[in-house]
């Protein structure tokens, strides 16, 4: 990278900070940056607390008027936006309007034969232009003020050439200053606090001046004060990463305000010293493109070589630190060195849904879309040198190219606490350069119980997605962007038994298929080429389906149905090549539009779209003042096969559950309750016990509803979230289906009554709760 050319003093990267160290500031003349080192000073690095420091910034913004912002470098960098830039400017623009007007001169002070009190008056001009203006331009207005009024008392008692010559100091030199000085935003932001004020009292400067703060181990700079006439609603501790997060409504914005205050910002100085040396040290050794194949072993390696690192420092610096401390210290080294920084503690919070940073990058604050509180403006900023760090990083993880040529990469990132697909945008697409956007991914898999609990789905539809999952359909689900089409393909694969096999095909890796495995499931994943990157290296999609038929038996799951992937998996199922369960995502926001996209976007022949069995529909509804949304699914829809040409014209598509506003919950239709469902019904036929038995398979629907219905009440009963989680519901499933065939085997029949006795027991004794009257199955 070329390195910017600075106005004055140094250039500011690792090689001349030590040069930058022993200088007084830089301005970096293409992001228009001043910098001050205030390294060394008796004053801390605040405007708002310290005068002097307040006269040495507003002296070089004299100097360098194109300044858009600056930034005071001590133990920590504090950098003032361009606002609060400004508001100093215009005090440096007054300081240059006494220089022009030569203000503090005597023949300007004084008319002819006014040599009266000569000495006085242009002692307090000059007292005016040099210490008070600097370092208080509040109080140095009022004292103005006061003066003036001072003055004009004198004049009234003086007669003569007397009265004239304080007439003239008054109107002449006085009066013009106060007018610029009244003309400045900052003498209007204040002027109603003024009545009473008492001059040296600094803290009317802290309600205007609130700088981030970054600590000079990392990048990202950090707005530490709560938004001004802020109300907090809501706040809460992500644990994992010792951070709390407060979520403030401020008059007058529509968007929540999402205020993070992650641990690195709350030590002392000492430990910041300690992290900044220890920084420099990593810098060394960022990981390679080797390392970041195993990203959970590199950020071992990584903490374990800061632990030690920060040990030899805390013996060559004489201090001493707890253990506890020194892990706290290593775990924050290794998340700016090994891992992604700042973005780790918002991949953390399960309340996030995406998170944006947009280009130009280090002009705008971070964006984030919260499940509760919709889209939020975050107190964080991040800069470019994060920007490119975090690019190199996703380029490198991915294998992926990131340039001008390739101006696009889908990815994805996995940190402790959170997963995320992440796309990125560069030039010749970007003209601001990078822009990032990460889908925040629940780091377990998603549930039909926990669908149930946030109202996406009722326990009904539940039982019947179930009921249709384990009846090896094809299943589509579509909806908008965000609506929750993934979350939903991630709670269907908990209710696949674990004797079938899955296999999935994605091109940015987004099920939680790590976390399956860890409960025991047998999956096998392929990564296919995205349709946007095209990298060559990286087989189609459609290659990797067809190469997916070739492994086996298995379930198949696309992770979104794009592209020419579409044919192939069309193609599979019309031959009868999947005899298990197919799920996929796709966009989409009724069943006629995905008949739509598949035919005549991505191709595939009318007839063969007749080997889709369900397509469910996902939406983001929004509440009538707009400021709301909230994800449901709107319709399970089954297709029918006597069709030629048009499902819509020829009424292939039936509703089996339809979403009502009023109620707020999907609601049968009269086809799923006669028992008229082809799909249901084909299933039932290969079931001995179900063939031409409508009421067994109901009953077996409501069996599946209520045992889910009744875990989320004992969730919410007993206060055990857990319950709602995979681990748990494939467990509850797993003997659901052992209490089954015990049930069957003794009586002969799938009694759902027994079935559900049964479960209940068991489910008593995982909870170990006794005597708890269970409600009856209906």
């Amino acid at each position: 990278m070329a390195t910017k050319k600075p106005e004055f003093g140094f250039v500011f990267n690792e090689p001349k900070r030590e040069e930058f160290e022993k200088s007084e500031y830089y301005f970096d003349r293409d992001e228009k940056i001043l910098r001050l080192n205030l390294r060394g000073s008796s004053y801390g690095p605040s405007i708002e607390d310290f005068g002097p420091v307040m006269s040495k910034v507003i002296g070089y913004l004299r100097k360098i008027k194109e300044a858009r912002s600056f930034v005071l470098v001590h133990d920590r960098e504090y950098e003032y936006n361009t606002y609060q830039t400004h508001l100093l400017q215009e005090i440096a623009e007054v300081m240059e309007f006494i220089r022009r007007r030569k203000l503090t001169n005597p023949s300007v002070v004084e008319i002819p034969n006014c040599g009266k009190h000569v000495t006085s008056r242009v002692a307090f001009m000059q007292d005016f232009f040099v210490n008070m203006l600097p370092t208080d331009p509040v109080g140095a207005y009022v004292r103005l003020k006061r003066y003036i009024e001072e003055m004009i008392i004198i004049e009234n008692k003086e007669f003569g050439i007397s009265k004239r010559c304080y007439h003239s100091y008054i109107s002449r030199v006085l009066e013009p200053l106060k007018q610029e000085l009244e003309k400045t935003e900052l003498i209007q932001k204040v002027k109603e606090q003024l009545p009473g004020y008492h001059i040296g009292n600094r803290e009317v400067y802290r309600q205007i001046f609130h700088p981030t703060i970054r600590p000079n181990f990392m990048l990202t700079r950090y707005q530490v004060y709560i938004p001004e006439n802020g109300n907090e609603v809501d706040h809460y501790e992500l644990k994992n990463v010792n951070t709390e997060v407060r979520i403030f409504r401020v008059p007058g914005d529509i968007r929540m305000h999402y205020h993070v205050i992650p641990p690195e910002f709350n030590l002392n100085e000492e430990e910041y010293a300690v992290l900044d040396t220890a920084r420099r040290y990593m810098s060394e050794h960022e990981p390679t493109e080797s390392e970041f194949a195993e990203p959970e072993r590199t950020r071992e390696v990584f903490f374990n070589i800061g632990k030690d690192m920060i040990l030899d420092i805390l013996a060559s610096m004489e201090l001493e630190m707890s253990e506890e401390k020194v892990k706290q210290l290593a775990t924050i080294l290794t998340r700016y060195t090994a891992g992604l920084g700042i973005l780790e503690i918002l991949l953390a919070d399960p309340n996030l849904q995406d998170i944006y940073v947009n280009s130009p990058i280090g002009r705008t604050p971070v964006y984030a879309v919260h499940g509760k509180y919709g889209e939020c403006i975050t107190n964080l900023i991040p800069t470019g040198d994060d920007a490119e760090s975090w690019a190199t990083r996703f380029r490198m993880s991915s294998g992926r190219p990131l340039d001008e040529a390739n101006p696009v990469l889908d990815t994805e990132a996995e940190v402790p606490g959170g997963r995320a697909r992440v796309a990125i945008i560069t030039r010749n697409l970007s003209p601001e350069g990078l822009g990032f956007a990460f889908r925040r991914h629940r780091e377990k898999p998603w549930t039909f119980p926990l669908f149930i609990k946030y109202k996406a789905m009722n326990p009904l539809a539940a039982g019947l997605l179930s009921f249709i999952i384990q009846g090896s359909r094809t299943m589509l689900i579509a909806g908008t962007r965000s609506s929750g089409k993934t979350s939903l393909l991630s709670a269907c694969l908990t209710e696949l038994m674990k004797k079938y096999r899955i296999c999935t095909v994605e091109d940015t890796l987004e099920l939680p298929l790590p976390a399956l495995r860890e409960l025991g499931y047998n999956v096998e994943r392929m990564k296919s080429r995205s349709v946007i990157t095209q990298v060559e290296s990286e087989l189609s999609a459609d290659e990797a389906i067809r190469t997916a038929l070739r492994l086996g038996d298995s379930v198949l799951i696309i992770g979104e149905v794009r592209s020419l992937e579409a044919r192939a998996l069309y193609e599979a199922m019309r031959i009868g090549a999947l005899a298990n369960f197919v799920g996929g995502t796709i966009h989409g926001d009724s069943a006629y539009g995905v008949f739509d996209r598949v035919v005549n976007d991505l191709g595939v022949p009318p007839t063969s779209f007749k080997a889709t069995d369900i397509i469910v529909i996902v939406n983001t509804l929004k509440s009538p003042d707009g400021l709301h949304t909230f994800r449901r699914i709107t319709n399970i829809v089954e297709v029918r096969k006597e069709w030629s040409k048009d499902p819509l014209k020829e009424k292939a598509f039936v509703d089996l559950m339809i979403y009502d506003a009023e109620k707020d919950e999907l609601v049968p239709t009269d086809t799923l309750l006669n028992g008229e469902s082809f799909i249901l019904n084909s299933i039932a036929n290969n079931v001995r016990e179900w063939k031409n038995n409508w009421n067994a398979v109901w009953n077996n629907i409501l069996l599946r509803s209520k045992m889910k219905e009744t875990i989320v009440k004992y969730s919410e009963k007993f206060d055990k979230p857990e319950l709602l989680e995979a681990e748990f519901v494939v467990r509850s499933n797993e003997r659901f289906h052992e209490l089954s065939e015990k049930v069957k085997e003794e009586f002969g029949i799938l009694d759902p009554h027994r079935i559900f006795a049964l479960w209940t027991e068991w489910l008593k004794r995982e909870l170990k709760i006794q005597n708890i009257k269970v409600e009856e199955h209906q």
